[in-house]
């Protein structure tokens, strides 16, 4: 059914959904976004269904958007542009209002859009030796569709410590900055997933989704107003003349004309 993700189930209501793109690092291209969506949905109505563990293959937790699928942006119509930017952002919402638990596992490295990957999750847990950043401003481009779910986990205060610097941070600083809940060793990993796990077994399914909902209510707002605006700035940014250098200067092998 898929092609750039997985979901398992097991017997006892756990559900992983895995990120299967290891050979591009887990980067989500145009067909990611629209199945991350469309798993999202399928976990949601699936009764059986009590717990989802977000995960990916390979070394690599997410890389953030494909660098092929941003390139096309630069030659899409404004329609096109505004409507790949709604399918990212409609993808991150149902992720972010899973009625069910969702656990980052997050094996590895993510940057750009795998922060707002890690963001949505209800929790996260990670390796210390990972790297991570908001890398996007390094192309010219901003954090845009990600930012609600961003500032959301960190806090503007913390958030602007990272949200425009695109400067690298290891597992322990992403503790700190509240986007993961705690860092264990590789080999300690999978035992600290189903420890958070262990819990949801315990509880009413319906009870859990109502005070998920409650959470959401009663946290920062992300309305469609919220989301639409973060469309606008980022088909702006696209529209500029610092994404199509930053991108250029990528796939050129070269320093952007801002880069000292």
């Amino acid at each position: 059914m898929y092609q750039t993700v997985k979901i398992e189930r097991d017997d006892r209501g756990v559900a992983t959904l895995w990120l299967a793109r290891a050979d591009k690092h887990n980067a989500m291209s145009g067909e990611m976004i629209v199945e991350l969506a469309a798993a999202a949905d399928d976990l949601a109505t699936d009764d059986a269904v009590r717990v989802v563990v977000l995960a990916a293959e390979g070394r690599t937790f997410c890389a953030g958007g494909d660098l092929r699928w941003m390139q096309a942006q630069m030659t899409a119509s404004a329609d096109e542009r505004r409507a790949e930017a709604r399918k990212l952002a409609g993808a991150l919402y149902a992720l972010n209002t899973l009625p069910k638990p969702l656990i980052g596992r997050v094996q590895g490295n993510a940057f750009g859009g795998g922060i707002g990957m890690m963001s949505v999750c209800d929790v996260a847990i990670g390796v210390p030796d990972a790297k991570f950043g908001l890398t996007e401003v390094r192309l010219g481009l901003i954090p845009a569709t990600i930012s609600p779910y961003v500032l959301a986990r960190m806090g503007e205060d913390k958030a602007r410590r990272v949200f425009m610097s695109a400067r690298p941070f290891d597992g322990q600083e992403a503790v700190a900055l509240n986007l993961l809940a705690r860092v264990v060793p590789e080999g300690d990993l999978d035992a600290a997933i189903e420890a958070e796990i262990t819990p949801y077994l315990q509880a009413a399914p319906g009870a859990v989704a109502e005070s998920k909902r409650l959470t959401r209510m009663l946290g920062p707002a992300i309305t469609p107003d919220i989301i639409e605006a973060t469309i606008d700035r980022l088909v702006a940014a696209w529209e500029g003349d610092e994404a199509p250098e930053g991108i250029a200067a990528f796939f050129e092998k070269r320093k952007p004309r801002w880069a000292i």
